[in-house]
């Protein structure tokens, strides 16, 4: 069979009805609402759920794993290729046009959670292996479709499902970009905590409230702070509006001046793509008179983490490998409370040459000064699969297949996706190079005619990996 697309293209609405109905899942995971049956929550659970119902429907042998991870199966062999996605999304957070998890096709997109990361691109590819098991296509590996429901955080499920099923022999994620991608990044998160108060200061902060996510460049940001000159404040506010890319508004509330800014959300790995609303507040705040850990945690995001997201103003922490590229840092999640303290995580993507020891003690150098402690999260070392492997290649004949694009090679990214878990494990598509990446943003979306080329490239991928 070579005519993929015209197979992709025949099941673009069964494969559009179903996505629909994974999307309007809001499975984000809740903590808050976990229980011994729902690990990471209920709506997690409801999204593993719905798509195993779905697979075993749709004739694989299907297996639910503690209500964290899951897979379908397919075919006989002594290797198996594993295919690794998820259902969790991001928080919706605020800005949309529609209905984040009410999903509505404009223009030729798909709008919603989950268009982009993971549902869209996962559900193509499981779908591409539906068609090869439905067409009768001889396996000569085992293959597993296992879906995660936490990438979006600490991959408890993933870990889960190393834990307790056999490893695979190679495999890749369809949660990234195409053409390949063969190495990622390290990732850690350093953790800050900042002293509390304000000192006997006039000026005070009261609260600072930035971030949703470690891997999300934060659009908004609130802070509530009491001050002897609110009309000066509110009309240096005005001015710094117009003089900076950020939205805003200041008002006088019971407990003080509320002010917000509104920034832009970005993927953590590109952080440079976003506008940090959090940084832009304390740039604005950094020029009154605040003491305390009220001074340290403003003076440390305005003087050190505003628009530097290479480190640059770190002695000793800028970095790059010429493969791997730049060290990026995000800082994600940006809190502060006149009575607790304050919290900063500072997430890294970092190239092979630099550890999380090195990062910390870079760090740790400016924190000490301001009275911050700093710790380690857990971490990732960075991964990469030789572009002569046989499945790099694979993949990569698959995309110039379909696609025409003969310049295309495998590259190097910050994003951390599950093909790492895989010695012989990569990312593959599906956002095309022409196609902007909304992930982690307000009004995601991913293009009909992306998602059906995908499906089209994962069909002929799957095909050439289990018959080789």
């Amino acid at each position: 069979m070579t005519e993929w697309m015209k197979a992709a293209e025949a099941q673009k609405e069964n494969y559009l009805n179903d996505l629909v109905a994974l999307m309007k899942i809001p499975s984000v995971r809740d903590d808050a609402a976990a229980t011994d049956e729902y690990p990471l929550g209920p709506r997690p659970a409801q999204a593993l759920k719905a798509f195993l119902e779905m697979a075993e429907q749709d004739g694989f042998k299907v297996k639910n794993i503690d209500n964290l991870v899951g897979y379908a199966e397919w075919g006989e062999g002594d290797e198996t290729l594993a295919i690794l996605a998820h259902l969790d999304v991001m928080p919706a957070g605020k800005g949309w046009d529609t209905d984040p998890f009410d999903p509505v096709i404009k223009d030729g997109k798909l709008y919603g959670r989950g268009a982009s990361d993971d549902k869209g691109p996962g559900m193509a590819a499981y779908y591409a292996l539906k068609y090869l098991k439905d067409q009768g296509i001889k396996f000569n590996k085992k293959v597993r479709f296992i879906v995660g429901t936490d990438e979006e955080s600490n991959w408890t499920g993933m870990h889960r499902y190393f834990e307790v099923e056999p490893a695979p022999t190679l495999g890749f994620s369809p949660d990234a970009e195409f053409p390949v991608i063969n190495g990622e990044k390290g990732q850690v998160s350093l953790l800050l905590d900042v002293p509390a108060g304000n000192g006997d200061a006039s000026t005070q902060l009261i609260n600072f409230e930035s971030g949703l996510r470690f891997n999300m460049v934060p659009r908004e940001a609130v802070a509530i702070m009491r001050t002897d000159n609110p009309q000066e404040i509110t009309n240096d506010f005005g001015h710094f509006i117009e003089e900076n890319p950020v939205d805003g508004n200041i008002e006088s509330t019971d407990r003080g001046l509320k002010i917000t800014v509104i920034g832009k959300a970005a993927h953590g790995m590109e952080p440079e793509k976003g506008i940090n609303a959090g940084t832009y507040l304390a740039k604005f705040l950094n020029q009154y008179d605040f003491a305390g850990g009220a001074k340290s945690f403003i003076e440390f995001l305005a003087d050190y983490l505003h628009l530097d997201t290479r480190m640059n103003g770190f002695d000793g922490g800028a970095f790059a490998d010429p493969v791997m590229g730049e060290l990026t840092m995000n800082a994600g999640i940006l809190k502060f409370d006149a009575a607790e303290g304050g919290h900063i995580d500072m997430n890294f993507r970092f190239p092979k040459g630099v550890t999380p020891d090195n990062l910390e003690n870079t760090v740790k150098r400016v924190a000490d000064k301001l009275n911050i402690d700093v710790k380690q999260g857990p971490a990732q070392e960075p991964h990469y699969v030789d572009p002569d492997d046989p499945i790099v290649k694979t993949l990569m004949q698959a995309y110039i297949n379909q696609t025409g694009d003969t310049d295309a090679k495998p590259e190097v990214v910050g994003g951390g996706t599950y093909g790492r878990l895989m010695k012989r494990g990569v990312a593959f598509g599906a956002l095309m190079p022409h196609t902007p990446n909304t992930m982690h943003q307000a009004n995601e979306y991913q293009p009909v005619n992306d998602l059906i080329t995908s499906m089209a490239i994962y069909m002929e991928a799957i095909n050439n990996l289990v018959t080789e």
